[in-house]
């Protein structure tokens, strides 16, 4: 060892007298500034590791081929908790606390836990079982019925706590991990990313079936979103009264643009190709009939008496 080197550890050293002189002591515990520093130092490298090594392994698991996008969030998520963990024990060995006393101050802390952040850790298990089962991923379009309020959009994240769903109106829900599992959702991507939209039309009785058939699928061929395989269909799904109820069904596959823009693009061409073909709709009509009784005829007789001149 060089007498450079000598000089300066015996600098340091002193250095380490002084601060561990500044020092309080809380009954059997003794804290200097010195072993201060050294926590804080510990604590602020744990901290570093962590932060590094996790963004470390997301670009890692976003490189590896032949994963899907739960797959992926899901390898994102576990090698990050445990990284986190080694550094958060790695700091526990270096500070030198007893994992005795840890263990049972981590009871005490575990049952407070148990208590005020249930439905946070409920919420955690419950996004690890959504990328498990991959029944929900990022990307997929879903409805969530929940509490009486009606959810559609597309999911963009899905976080340790909550999902986010984006809407149409540019709207972003976060919607609670644990709702998603207890609750009824809709995945119109689960398994394909092809979808019905149904339309239901009328036309007044005495209308050609056939012509106006032809002019539906003539009015939802002109939409570019509406695929040719498998191509729109129509049905007579019921003679009503007044009417003659009808139901175009057109397939899209990008339900995450929305089904609304279909079912009205549909309805437009067909009014216009139903008024260039004298296609009528029926008006809402009801019938009153009158049971013929003695009040009824004394009501008649009144109105049949001319009106009386003004004096």
């Amino acid at each position: 060892m060089s007498t450079a080197t000598r000089h300066l550890s015996a600098q340091m050293h002193t250095l380490y007298d002084a601060l561990d002189d500044i020092s309080i002591d809380f009954g059997r515990y003794h804290i200097s500034l010195a072993s201060a520093i050294w926590m804080a130092l510990v604590i602020i490298a744990a901290f570093a590791f962590a932060r590094f090594g996790g963004g470390l392994a997301r670009r890692i698991m976003r490189r590896v081929p032949n994963l899907d996008p739960a797959q992926r969030l899901l390898g994102e998520k576990t090698v990050t908790l445990l990284i986190w963990a080694f550094a958060f024990f790695s700091a526990i060995d270096a500070l030198g606390i007893s994992l005795t006393a840890f263990t049972v101050f981590s009871g005490a802390f575990g049952l407070a836990i148990g208590f005020g952040l249930q439905k946070t850790f409920g919420n955690m298990i419950a996004g690890f079982i959504l990328l498990l089962d991959r029944s929900i991923k990022p990307g997929d379009v879903i409805a969530v019925s929940s509490g009486g309020t009606n959810t559609m959009g597309v999911v963009n994240k899905i976080g340790v706590r909550a999902v986010s769903v984006s809407t149409l109106d540019n709207r972003e829900y976060l919607i609670p991990n644990e709702i998603l599992m207890t609750s009824q959702v809709e995945n119109w991507s689960y398994s394909s990313r092809r979808v019905a939209v149904s339309i239901p039309i009328n036309v007044a009785y005495g209308s050609d079936i056939d012509q106006v058939e032809a002019l539906l699928l003539q009015a939802a061929s002109k939409i570019g979103r509406v695929l040719t395989d498998p191509p729109p269909s129509v049905l007579v799904v019921n003679l009503g009264p007044g009417m003659i109820e009808m139901l175009a069904s057109v397939w899209i596959i990008d339900p995450e643009n929305g089904i609304g823009a279909i079912r009205s693009d549909v309805l437009k061409n067909a009014w216009a190709l139903f008024r260039e073909h004298d296609i009528a709709i029926p008006h809402a009509q009801q019938d009153v009939h009158l049971r013929e009784s003695e009040p009824l005829r004394q009501l008649l007789q009144l109105l049949e008496k001319p009106a009386m001149p003004n004096t």
